[in-house]
């Protein structure tokens, strides 16, 4: 005889977003804000600092020392600034995920302590998985240093580093306590890393928001020039298009398969494997946002207007569509890795309109080829 007992487990998880300038200001509230929710301080916090910020703008880690001696009566600093690698190189072995570990570890920090980190998204996926996992849990504060990082990365709610060659093989699902989107923080990034970043904004408003991609086409002049109030506000609509689908999309640690955000995700994930890393991830999704579009179109689900709005928008903002890495590229065995890291069934996002999509389970090969061969032109 089996007695069964279910048990039923409800959660309710809630995190500010914060748009600010300047969060190291300390008339600037935005960090206090960010704490507030724990109740009156001061509270312990350790900070994790990505290298690429740091030696983008000397003087980062004494400003951020400054402000939280600033704000004694809110925080007390555990330790000096811990400074990490950035890049991708940071997710591919468990360097940084130990220094962060043994940062928690020494500083006594604890659950009811605070890890600040400030970095790209390589740097808030290992840091965020350390954090995660020491203890079970530290209550973790992002602050994203890259457009790409504040607008998809840092507002989710995934942690991971990369292992036997898979993107992401390890990692979790742990919301942050919450997120600083500082855009004083870009002010200093290269030309490439913005530019990449605009490849998920046109990517999330092809899947969900069709009054987003005609705005990104309005500001498209502007945004080939990296004017800084157009960036601000498309990686701010980008954020908020995020944070909905993770709120409202039914799935927000992606029990299932179906993963809309994913739109072109299957041949950019195999792309930065293939290049080691040499080709960005927004510049990889720029070139499978590309890929899968053609195929929509190919596949009858869109007109061939709908193709050359997306192409024209992606190479408008200085995006390539095309990377020699795809030549070579063996679709299958991509799109099977893709398959095993949904969890078995292949659920691919196509379009069906701007703003629209559509779940496929099967690829034609031969039709994927041909959009394949379509875009080679176009490098």
């Amino acid at each position: 005889m089996i007695r069964t007992t279910s048990q039923h487990i409800a959660l309710a998880f809630d995190f500010p977003v914060l748009f600010t300038r300047d969060a190291f200001d300390p008339a600037n509230p935005a960090l206090v804000a960010a704490v507030e929710r724990a109740g009156p301080g001061p509270h312990r916090l350790g900070v994790v600092v990505d290298a690429g910020a740091a030696g983008a703008e000397p003087g980062l880690c004494d400003r951020i020392s400054d402000f939280f001696a600033a704000r004694a009566d809110v925080f007390t600093l555990a330790a000096p600034p811990l400074v990490v690698p950035g890049g991708e190189r940071t997710k591919a072995d468990f360097a940084v995920v130990e220094a962060v570990w043994r940062h928690v570890f020494e500083t006594r920090l604890c659950r009811q302590s605070f890890l600040l980190v400030l970095g790209g998204g390589a740097v808030l996926d290992a840091a965020g998985f350390a954090a995660a996992t020491a203890h079970r849990g530290v209550r973790l504060v992002r602050m994203p240093s890259t457009a790409l990082a504040q607008n998809d990365a840092g507002v989710g709610v995934k942690n991971g580093v990369n292992a036997f060659g898979r993107k992401n093989f390890l990692g979790s699902f742990a919301p942050p306590y919450a997120v600083v989107n500082d855009h004083a923080l870009l002010a200093t990034l290269p030309a490439r890393e913005a530019r990449a970043g605009l490849a998920e904004a046109v990517k999330v408003a092809l899947v969900r928001d069709a009054v987003f991609f005609a705005r990104l086409l309005e500001l498209a002049p502007r945004l080939a020039v990296l004017d800084e109030a157009a960036l601000e506000e498309a990686n701010r609509l980008c954020a908020l298009a995020h944070l909905t689908h993770i709120a409202t999309g039914g799935d927000p640690f992606e029990l299932g398969s179906a993963r809309p955000l994913d739109f072109g995700h299957w041949a950019a994930h195999a792309l930065e494997e293939a290049t080691d890393g040499a080709l960005r991830h927004g510049e990889a999704v720029a070139v499978g946002v590309a890929l899968d579009t053609v195929y929509s179109e190919l596949t009858g689900r869109i007109g061939p207007e709908v193709t050359e709005a997306v192409l024209g928008l992606l190479r408008a903002l200085g995006l390539s569509v095309w990377h020699p890495a795809l030549a070579a590229l063996d679709m299958e065995a991509a799109v099977a890795s893709f398959r095993e890291h949904l969890g078995g069934r292949l659920h691919l996002c196509l379009l069906d309109g701007i703003g629209r999509r559509v779940e496929v389970h099967e690829v034609d090969f031969a039709l994927m080829a041909a959009a394949r061969e379509r875009l080679r032109p176009r490098s």
